[in-house]
């Protein structure tokens, strides 16, 4: 027996493994499939279907088109609301990111405050949404509050992983040439941590702004209010409009986020 046999005897039988692994996902798939239910499937919903199809190619031009308080304006609404929010966002996280690193900060205090951007992350930005039209009212400043504080929990996590793998060895040999904390902080960790910071805050933006149309829905201001009030009273084509409008945002948003984030990121 040569030593390629010997190897593969040694070798763990994984075809049991595999089996059992395809039969758990064939039974998880079964039962999503149970949750399918075409009982509830209507006429009157096959009706309301073809209606906003319709909408989408017949939309109402006037409202696509109307600066003033049409959709371009809703759009720009939305859009600032998803970068305020951002903004503040990623501002209250950086301090709370360096305080759970635990290359920077005691273990004990950084497990402390990980269970605390555990905690922010668990609820849904929908719930905040709800919790700030409480305190606040209806409208966008809702939905800057709601943003900023779901952004926080997100972008800390990821400030977190980048500030750990930071090259501590540049910071040791700046130390022994005498230099400052602030020289430190300026020439040895901003120049580290800059590019990926911006990387991942305008990551967060890009989500923040579909979130921010779905906020709209509960009354957190942007395009999600007159959204839902134009589908309750049936006006299909202005649901064409506002869709077609908040599409064609998010493609552009994407696009120009991406390009900026890989030019970030490979310098």
């Amino acid at each position: 027996m040569n030593h390629i046999d010997k190897q593969y005897e040694l070798e763990p039988n994984r075809r049991l493994t595999q089996i059992m692994t395809a039969l758990i996902l064939i039974i998880l798939f079964g039962w999503s499939l149970s949750a399918i239910q075409f009982d509830e499937l209507t006429v009157n919903g096959l009706t309301i279907s073809k209606n906003i199809l319709l909408g989408l190619v017949q939309p109402d031009v006037e409202l696509l088109f109307n600066f003033t308080n049409g959709v371009p304006y809703l759009l720009i609404e939305t859009v600032a609301i998803a970068f305020l929010g951002t903004i503040v966002g990623a501002i209250l996280a950086i301090p709370l990111a360096f305080l759970s690193a635990s290359n920077i900060v005691p273990k004990p205090v950084a497990i402390i405050i990980r269970l605390l951007l555990v905690f922010i992350r668990t609820i849904p930005a929908i719930v905040y949404g709800l919790m700030f039209i409480r305190v606040t009212g209806p409208g966008p400043f809702a939905g800057v509050l709601t943003m900023s504080l779901t952004s926080i929990g997100m972008l800390a996590k990821l400030y977190v992983d980048v500030i750990e793998d930071l090259d501590t060895s540049i910071l040791e040999s700046m130390e022994s040439l005498g230099c400052t904390m602030i020289e430190k902080i300026r020439f040895g960790i901003l120049p580290q941590l800059s590019a990926l910071f911006l990387s991942i805050i305008i990551y967060r933006f890009d989500m923040n702004l579909r979130d921010a149309a779905v906020l709209g829905l509960v009354g957190a201001g942007g395009i999600g209010a007159p959204l839902i009030f134009a589908m309750n009273s049936y006006r299909w084509e202005e649901v064409g409009s506002i869709l077609i409008g908040l599409v064609i945002l998010i493609l552009i948003v994407e696009y120009v986020s991406n390009k900026i984030r890989t030019k970030l990121v490979r310098g």
